[in-house]
């Protein structure tokens, strides 16, 4: 009977210890635009409704406030505005799930990058500067330097990076350990990242790549048209925009590339969220996961589209109903 309970006791602890361990530390850095949204695309706040309602299953390291399209400036206040109308539904929320991080504890983790309000022109494409014109000595951004702490934290856990804009943050932090620290320091830095990039959108995106093999990189160049229209307009308003509380009320019903969920986004963290479903091993891209599925390119550890973006529109039902069930939880 003692072998028994010990048996029973030691299972039990696996369970706690892998329940643990599926928790991803994420960091989200978007090109987040201002409320209405007017000379940039609403579809990143299209993915940080998501997001937040998915808040519960992530520990939360940081929300970066990017450089993106198309006047290319950086402001944090953006995505704090979006954290006040958080706050008014966050308790609903938690009757659900106690682990829904506190509005206030997001806005503690909240970062500005550097953009064209702060003297750094940045232009938005791989190919329209030099990289070195954007990233380099005295370009530090408390969002650069708040991933560098966080990698710097005794915690083996890796950091996955969800890049909806330009990697700007990513690259500062990276070439701050490459210039500051010992080449072994540099590549134990790099062994915590993973980064998932949406589309190729400022010059640090080259940098990154033909710099570190040795990175851990998922390019969706164009993947993630796979969430582009998985619901109409209708959809939308009927299970996330009416009737859903100030979060879902907030959702655009379009974006630039058409109405209803657009999403580019969001396969950055669809893939960790399938990942704890037991779809996919996160370490794997070339898995079939909610984020899509990917190829390795060589010897590097990078990751670049495979069959497209039907490796993600095949999982809209499951993802989409369960978008639906949270946005439920919103609701008194």
């Amino acid at each position: 009977m003692n072998k028994i309970k010990l048996v029973f006791t030691i299972c039990i602890l696996l369970l706690v210890n892998q329940s643990l361990f599926a928790r991803f530390r994420v960091i989200i850095s978007s090109d987040f635009p201002p409320f209405p949204v007017t000379n940039s695309d609403p579809d990143d706040v299209q993915s940080m409704v998501r997001f937040l309602l998915y808040t519960n299953e992530f520990d939360v390291e940081g929300l970066i406030a990017s450089a993106g399209t198309f006047e290319m400036v950086a402001e944090k206040k953006n995505i704090l505005a979006v954290l006040d109308i958080y706050d008014e539904v966050d308790e609903n929320l938690r009757k659900r799930d106690a682990k829904y991080p506190t509005a206030d504890y997001l806005r503690s983790v909240t970062y500005e990058g550097l953009g064209n309000n702060h003297n750094i022109e940045i232009k938005w494409g791989c190919d329209k500067q030099a990289w070195t014109e954007i990233i380099g000595e005295g370009k530090d951004s408390e969002a650069s330097n708040a991933i560098i702490a966080a990698v710097d934290k005794p915690d083996s856990r890796p950091i996955y990076i969800c890049v909806w804009g330009g990697p700007r943050e990513v690259a500062q932090a990276i070439w701050k350990v490459q210039n500051t620290r010992s080449k072994t320091e540099l590549n134990h830095f790099i062994s915590k990242l993973r980064v998932f990039l949406i589309a190729c959108q400022d010059a640090t995106h080259e940098w990154l790549i033909g710099n570190f093999p040795d990175l851990f990189v998922i390019e969706s160049r164009k993947t993630y048209h796979g969430m582009f229209g998985v619901d109409d307009r209708s959809w939308v308003e009927t299970n996330i925009i009416n009737n859903h509380g100030a979060l879902g009320a907030i959702y655009p019903p379009k974006a630039i590339a058409g109405e209803g969920v657009i999403e580019g986004d969001s396969p950055s963290f669809l893939y960790l969220i399938s990942a704890n479903r037991g779809i996919n091993d996160p370490e794997d891209p070339t898995q079939p996961s909610w984020g899509g599925q990917y190829k390795r390119v060589d010897s590097t550890n990078h990751y670049i589209d495979g069959v497209g973006a039907s490796t993600i529109s095949r999982w809209s039902k499951d993802f989409q109903a369960e978008f639906k069930e949270r946005a439920d939880w919103m609701l008194p």
